[in-house]
């Protein structure tokens, strides 16, 4: 019995090693091609500010869209392994071809492209790791972690072989990346998880609720400006001096301190509230974002990269369980989708379009004027909603429903 035991233990051991490798070498590709891809649009194929923002922004648009087909798939085949895998390998291939183009048109074409296979790799490879570690009694934490050590990593390695190699190398890296992680996916157990989640079946009680609409209003206007800032603090770095190495320098210090802050949010939530931390989250993006129209020193943007770590590790946690708990349980997966929509979808895409046209025709600090004033009218929104669960406290209505 105690050698069965230990063979079950080597054997969930080296799972747990497969899921890591894979998560890290997929974000060492995602985290070698995003966050300079807009400085090699603007540096090496030289679009204008307006064919930036375009490219940029469909990604988002064509993930809502295709994401649940994806999921569909998945639950009809119950095979996400060999979807994950096929997805990954479409994604390599692509973001190789994607190197060989220089036409608007087609750079556009290829951005859907990616986005439409690599909308299949997050969703497919969470759910195999979720459905996992439910099943083992494990900690997805300590295994989604090696994902943002691999993005960490991947910008300081690569802003530092582009300022060597020039810009292309970033195609290279990423599929390349992708590519070995391919092999590790196959070492993935074939776990099934339905992903579909009917965005339409809980709308309608959704919608009747003003505290959900509302906060779907500052998730737009503050995560929107968040995710779209990955997209063009590259530029805003080469903007005021630095380097391609001081770009993942600043990704770097960014994208690394938000795992500290994720680690102890739901300690940091519990004990001053899901509102406030989010409040206080939104406003440090604020000062962030008004700070960069200023155009300090490369020095003091690198010094506060750690409020991204601040914003955004504490957000996320906290705006996904307020969702949770305003939320009747029976429409809970509907919400989080379309929060997930609204935030990374919708608003990404709307704040990263918008930003391309401002980049043209003004500067890039004035996007980031432009990333501030959004977030300063999504804690306006943010504050309404606080004020409604005051009133329902007030009156004795239950605020968190179970």
């Amino acid at each position: 019995m105690k050698e069965g035991f230990n063979v079950q233990g080597k054997q969930q051991d080296i799972t747990n090693w497969n899921f890591r490798m894979f998560y890290f070498l997929i974000f060492l590709g995602l985290g070698s091609l995003y966050p300079l891809l807009a400085v090699y649009l603007d540096e090496e194929v030289g679009l204008t500010g307006s064919q930036i923002g375009t490219i940029l922004s469909v990604s988002p648009v064509v993930m809502i869209v295709i994401q649940p087909l994806w999921g569909m798939l998945s639950d009809w085949t119950q095979k996400p392994r060999l979807l994950l895998t096929i997805a990954i390998l479409l994604t390599s291939v692509i973001g190789f071809i994607y190197s060989l183009v220089d036409v608007y048109i087609l750079l556009f074409i290829m951005a859907i492209l990616l986005a439409a296979v690599q909308s299949a790799v997050t969703p497919l490879s969470d759910s195999i790791t979720l459905n996992y570690v439910q099943k083992v009694k494990g900690n997805y934490g300590s295994i989604r972690l090696w994902g943002a050590l691999g993005f960490a990593l991947a910008v300081i390695i690569a802003g530092g072989l582009a300022d060597s190699f020039g810009l292309t190398i970033i195609f290279y890296l990423f599929s390349g990346m992708l590519l070995l992680s391919f092999l590790f996916s196959w070492k993935l157990p074939e776990e099934n998880q339905a992903l579909r989640a009917n965005l339409f079946s809980g709308m309608r009680t959704l919608a009747k609720r003003p505290r959900f609409l509302l906060f779907l209003c500052t998730t737009f206007l503050v995560f929107g400006p968040i995710f779209a800032n990955n997209s063009y603090f590259g530029l805003f770095i080469k903007d005021i001096g630095g380097t391609l190495t001081g770009v993942g320098i600043a990704f770097l210090f960014a994208a690394g301190s938000e795992a500290p802050f994720m680690q102890f949010a739901n300690r940091f939530i519990q004990k001053i509230g899901m509102l406030q931390v989010l409040t206080l989250a939104a406003t440090v993006s604020m000062l962030r974002w008004f700070f960069y129209f200023f155009e300090p020193s490369l020095y003091l943007v690198y010094a506060t990269t750690i409020a991204q770590g601040f914003s955004v590790g504490l957000s996320i946690p906290a705006a996904l369980q307020y969702v949770r708990d305003i939320s009747p349980k029976e429409v809970r997966v509907t919400a989080v989708s379309i929060y997930a929509a609204v935030g990374s979808g919708l608003g990404a895409w709307f704040s990263t379009y918008i930003g391309g046209l401002i980049l043209q025709y003004y500067s890039i600090k004035n996007v980031y004027l432009f990333f501030g004033i959004l977030t300063v009218l999504g804690i306006t929104s943010l504050l309404a909603v606080a004020r409604l669960d005051y009133v329902k406290r007030k009156a004795g209505l239950q605020v968190e429903p179970r």
